[in-house]
């Protein structure tokens, strides 16, 4: 990584693919919070490649390892490689393998997550979770991008989003890369899809898994886990087992991020909404374990966590 990090503006997407050049933690921590970075894997190594590029620069790694936990509190990965690089003997290598070990990692989830994948399924997705979420591959997005490569023709219904359209802007973008079909629908017409038949499988991605198997993810993604019980649509989460927080007892006890009203208002700085009107915007909602069909880890497909 030499003086600097060198990642993907997710800001600029699907428009322009850029690279941004980063020289001090407080400009990745400023990226992390605008959502030029994101996704819980790719957290982990960039939180890791924080505490390397301050080791690089001899600053003290307590302040920018505080720094960089603050600007994500709902990702348990970000702190995940944030300790773990910081407690390394060489901050800088241990950070480089984090990101080695994502990919692979990734594509485990991937051949374990084929086996639920019929031939031909129309799966149901959310936010995003593919190479853009990682270092590379993907999670849920992985997932289907396994099982495109092994034949089995799925195609793919992507939310967009709301409000920074993450579906919208990046699992299409790199859909479409994949050459894997896959159709763009607003966020309340997943209960429609599921009530005509449209839908076989619904995947998502964590940002946080309980001890007991509840699950944090991007808001919306609890009212689809609702929508897939009573459907009878197969629901599964995917994610590494860096995800799964043992410390977190249940949903009740994850923070919540919550973030500022302007992305709910706004969309690409066009306002929506009258000038003052009010805006909740909660980054991510909790999907209790009982509504979730298997997770989907680098380990294998279980029923439950733990």
């Amino acid at each position: 990584m030499g003086d600097h990090i060198r990642l993907v503006d997710q800001r600029r997407l699907p428009d322009e693919l850029m690279l941004v050049d980063v020289y001090s933690v407080e400009q990745l921590c400023e990226l992390i919070f605008e959502l030029a970075i994101r996704g819980a894997p790719a957290l982990g190594a960039a939180g890791a490649m924080g505490v390397a590029l301050a080791s690089v620069q001899g600053r003290e790694m307590a302040e920018a390892a505080s720094l960089l936990k603050a600007t994500r509190p709902t990702a348990v990965n970000l702190a995940w490689g944030v300790d773990l690089a910081r407690a390394a003997a060489d901050p800088v290598a241990a950070a480089v393998q984090i990101a080695v070990d994502d990919v692979a990692v990734n594509q485990a989830i991937g051949t374990h997550g084929t086996s639920v994948v019929p031939d031909g399924a129309r799966i149901l997705t959310h936010c995003n979770t593919g190479s853009l979420a990682c270092v590379g591959w993907g999670t849920a997005l992985g997932v289907i991008r396994s099982a495109h490569e092994a034949g089995r023709q799925p195609s793919v219904w992507v939310d967009e989003t709301r409000p920074v359209l993450q579906g919208a802007r990046l699992t299409a973008w790199e859909l479409q890369q994949l050459g894997i079909p896959a159709t763009l629908v607003v966020d309340s017409m997943a209960g429609s899809l599921m009530a005509a038949g449209e839908v076989d499988l619904a995947i998502v991605g964590a940002d946080r898994i309980a001890a007991n198997g509840d699950v944090a993810n991007k808001i919306g993604t609890y009212p689809l886990a609702v929508l897939s019980r009573y459907h009878d649509v197969p629901f599964y989460v995917a994610a590494p087992t860096s995800t799964i927080d043992p410390a977190t007892p249940s949903g009740s006890e994850i923070v919540v991020e919550q973030r500022p009203g302007t992305e709910v208002v706004e969309v690409g700085g066009v306002r929506l909404a009258p000038e003052g009107t009010a805006a909740q915007n909660w980054a991510f909602d909790i999907t209790p374990a009982e509504l979730v069909t298997g997770y989907i880890t680098e380990q294998g497909i279980s029923t439950s966590i733990g």
